[in-house]
């Protein structure tokens, strides 16, 4: 089957699962995207793209879609080895709700060669989404990269202290999961990850001060050196 009658298809079987009860549910928790939203869940997106497998053109196609499901597809379906730079920075700039954010680094952005770089230029960018995508990716690399050495992660510190002060919502909840992830990936980086929690802590802002006290308290906690120790 060519990829225009699988789009068609699989375009169609999205709308087949529109959920308008499902949207309502989003908008409460913060997501509004500007594209179509259907209200399809999360089981039943990947269940689809298990379906599919993977497929770059096809991914790509999906995304123009404009639809916000679709998107989350194509992150899914979309092979990182394959990624460009020019594709990834697109991607980016059409992003309009954390959801779609955060799905992409997860499952896609995090599995790039590119992913460090793009930290650090992100982290630089005005626009909310393209800044969270920063620490949302910091975060997923966390706990998906096993391979990456405990200094690369250090190397990101002084840019959670930075955005630490950024009061908008869907960046300082992204700088808090980035700096917590770190701080649960071994016992090093814990102690590293509550030293700069510290040091925000003591920052003239109501985000870093929200920052650092849910951080620490988490990395603190009983169930997170639990396992640390094991």
């Amino acid at each position: 089957m060519n990829n225009k009658m699988r789009y068609q298809e699989i375009i169609k079987r999205l709308k087949a699962q529109k959920n308008p009860k499902n949207v309502e549910g989003m908008a409460r928790f913060g997501i509004r995207p500007k594209t179509k939203v259907y209200g399809i869940s999360m089981p039943e997106i990947r269940k689809l793209a298990k379906d599919i497998s993977k497929n770059h053109q096809l991914a790509l196609e999906l995304w123009e879609s404009g639809i916000h499901e679709a998107r989350i597809l194509s992150g899914l379906i979309a092979e990182a080895e394959e990624l460009t730079e020019k594709q990834m920075e697109k991607w980016v700039k059409d992003f309009d709700s954390w959801d779609i954010c955060d799905q992409v680094c997860m499952n896609l952005f995090d599995k790039t060669k590119l992913a460090e770089k793009k930290i650090f230029e992100w982290e630089k960018r005005k626009e909310e989404f393209a800044r969270r995508t920063a620490f949302s990716l910091m975060a997923a690399l966390a706990v998906h990269n096993k391979e990456l050495e405990d200094k690369e992660f250090i190397k990101f510190f002084p840019l959670i202290k930075r955005a630490s002060t950024d009061e908008r919502n869907f960046v300082r909840k992204a700088v808090n999961w980035a700096l917590r992830q770190i701080g649960k990936r071994n016992k090093k980086l814990n102690k590293e990850a509550i030293r700069l929690a510290k040091e925000i802590q003591r920052i003239n802002s109501k985000s870093a001060r929200w920052i650092a006290n849910d951080a620490i308290r988490e990395l603190i906690g009983e169930n997170v050196q639990k396992r640390l120790k094991t």
